[in-house]
């Protein structure tokens, strides 16, 4: 599989990240633990990672740019959405 073009003519944009990336990461950390019987094969960690990322509002920023200052989800917000994400993904995994 090759990697998707990152770039805009000459401006390269790979640096560019969803600021709730890691914040998602480590609230899977904290939360998945909770799940005990729940599937964590990788198609359904992508999947729960995916759709938690998808259900917060998205906060882009560039290294060395400028960043516009929203106010961040709590913690917590996060962590249930982790938690949201692990039944939906349960309910209907995308394996068989």
């Amino acid at each position: 599989m090759t990697k998707p073009k990152r770039h805009y003519k000459t401006t390269k944009l790979e640096n560019i990240r969803n600021r709730n990336e890691g914040r998602v990461l480590a609230a899977m950390e904290k939360v998945l633990p909770e799940f005990k019987t729940a599937c964590y094969c990788d198609i359904c960690v992508a999947d729960i990672y995916a759709a938690t990322l998808n259900s917060l509002p998205a906060h882009y920023v560039q290294h060395g740019g400028i960043t516009l200052r929203s106010a961040p989800e709590r913690n917590e917000d996060v962590e249930n959405a982790v938690r949201d994400s692990i039944r939906i993904v349960q309910e209907q995994p995308n394996h068989t």
